[in-house]
């Protein structure tokens, strides 16, 4: 043996080796540097790669979305269908359709109204938008009509892939030029709320102009309709809407079995409290004291003719005090906007009610707590002596719609065929309870159901809100006998059956609200939109159901 070999055969210390050498007598690979994956074949494995579109192996390599190499588009063997609606139709059924669309099926819009060849001022238009939304949610309108009227103005003026967003105090909007800009986002504050159903009319007049290719509004011109709009007085003075507070109060105790006393004696009960209210409102009150303060008046008229034994139905002229009262309109559109999912805006509508209802109890529960004390003979079970007179009490429910329709600063009109239509809400609701010995709940849902319905029917014969020809008309059916008898119950130490009653009263309240919602729901149900087919008609939202 040579020396050189006997020196490579000497056990080499460990500083020399290394413990990712490669042991002797293997071989290593020309290329130190690969790296093995336990994904790759071995070698020897002859396994056939893939071709064309099969299905893939374990073994092979992924493919990644390439946006230079994109697959082919599919399309199916029936093609794209085309979204066709006919211009004929009611702007509000177009709109709220394609609101209810995803935003990649909705057609591109056609510009209505004349814009330069630059394009619509975006920023301008997005104001004048949210302007005409503010308008409309001060005026009680529900959130998707509101974003119907805003969608509506956008598209007459040529902007595509806008999205606006209605809260109960904060509305947005947002506009994407391309799928490559920057978006533009706008949003504006509902500080007051004030109720003119004139103005309403107005402002969707105005909307069904803009929507309407034969009638011409540039954006300045419709800047100036809208501050007509703004600086319009309202119809009615202040002392013949404290009048059609008496009035509607004294129809109301008639309703409940009152007499020609009890009605004097509820009209001056509702416009005394009419007249403190606007004192606590000219001082800068909340809306919740003047509610407790508008509800004293008439309990304490009811416990001083209870108190001086004057024979009358004490329990009338309370009742026909609430009337007035009774946040009818926030109800319904909270009820409308959790039904059409807008659930952040019902709640809030919904919360305003209850403290609204809250200051309403407290005023009338003070009074009838002094009155126990004082020694007044209050009869719960009075409710049960309610006398059956149909004409007078479609009559009175007639003057009571009347009325309500003066308190919300109606268009006159409109005042006739609401006054009608509640007549017929309370011909209904007495048929069925009354005379079919039917539950007050369902014949009050039927009956707001109806009213809905023909609300809805008119407002799309005159292209405007259903809100004049509904609210006023459901008058007759709130719930104020039911909320007067659970406060004296309440009063009387007697919670249980007070909370009773006061149950039937918040379930009387929601079957007015669902059913005018369901009226109104019925009439777009079965008078569909011309062409709306191919977009599946009016898509709803699927949720999950449990799972």
């Amino acid at each position: 043996m040579t020396e050189p070999e006997a020196e490579d055969r000497k056990p080499q210390s460990d500083e020399a080796r290394s413990a990712f050498a490669a042991p002797v007598g293997v071989t290593s690979s020309d290329d130190e540097s690969s790296t093995t994956s336990e994904f790759a074949l071995p070698k020897g494995l002859d396994v056939p790669q893939p071709t064309g579109d099969a299905e893939g192996s374990a073994f092979s390599t992924p493919h990644t979305y390439s946006a230079k190499q994109a697959p082919p588009a599919f399309t199916p063997p029936t093609g794209i269908p085309v979204v066709k609606l006919t211009k004929e139709a009611p702007w509000q059924d177009r709109m709220r359709t394609m609101l209810r669309m995803p935003v990649t099926e909705r057609p591109a819009p056609e510009p209505v109204q004349k814009v330069d060849e630059a394009g619509p001022a975006v920023p301008r238009v997005l104001d004048l938008t949210l302007r005409i939304g503010e308008l409309l949610l001060a005026g009680g309108e529900g959130a998707e009509d509101v974003e119907t009227a805003m969608f509506a103005v956008c598209r007459s003026y040529g902007l595509d892939r806008c999205e606006p967003n209605v809260t109960f105090t904060l509305l947005s909007i947002s506009h994407q030029p391309s799928l490559v800009d920057d978006p533009v986002t706008a949003s504006r504050t509902v500080r007051r709320r004030v109720t003119d159903y004139t103005r309403l009319a107005a402002v969707y007049a105005l909307v069904d102009d803009l929507s309407d290719p034969e009638t011409a509004i540039s954006l300045e011109e419709a800047y100036r309709r809208l501050a007509e709009i703004r600086r319009n007085r309202h119809p009615y003075p202040g002392w013949v809407l404290t009048a059609a507070g008496g009035l509607l109060a004294g129809a109301a105790s008639v309703l409940v079995g009152g007499d020609a006393v009890v009605f004097v004696a509820a009209a001056l009960g509702a416009m005394l409290g009419d007249r403190l209210a606007w004192l606590c409102a000219g001082r800068g009150l909340p809306e919740f004291y003047q509610f407790t303060v508008a509800a004293t008046p008439p309990a304490a008229i009811g416990i001083a003719l209870t108190l001086t034994h004057v024979d009358v139905k004490a329990s009338a002229v309370v009742t026909g005090g609430l009337f007035a009262l009774l946040p009818g309109r926030a109800l319904v559109a909270g009820v409308q906007d959790g039904l059409t999912g807008f659930y952040i805006t019902a709640s809030a509508r919904l919360l305003e009610v209850m403290y609204f209802f809250v200051g309403i109890v407290a005023g009338v529960l003070v009074v009838l707590y002094f009155g126990v004390k004082l020694g007044a003979q209050l009869n719960p079970d009075q409710a049960l002596g309610i006398s059956e007179r149909p004409v007078l009490q479609i009559v009175a429910s007639m003057l009571l719609s009347l009325t309500f329709a003066i308190l919300l600063q109606q268009e006159r009109s409109t005042v006739l065929a609401v006054t009608l239509n509640g007549g017929v809400a309370w011909s209904v609701y007495g048929a069925m309870h009354y005379a079919g010995g039917i539950s007050p709940v369902a014949s009050t849902a039927v009956a707001a159901g109806l009213v809905g319905l023909f609300g809805q029917l008119l407002s799309r014969y005159r292209f405007a809100s259903a809100l004049p020809y509904t609210t006023a008309a459901i008058g007759p059916l709130l719930p104020g006998s039911a909320t007067y008898f659970g406060l004296l119950s309440i009063a009387q130490n007697n919670v249980d059956k007070g909370l009773v009653s006061l149950t039937k009263a918040a379930a009387l309240a929601m079957a007015i609200a669902i059913g005018v919602n369901l009226g109104s729901e019925i009439s777009r149900l079965f008078l569909r939109v011309p062409g709306a087919a191919s977009a599946a008609g009016r898509r709803a939202a699927k949720r999950t159901r449990g799972f």
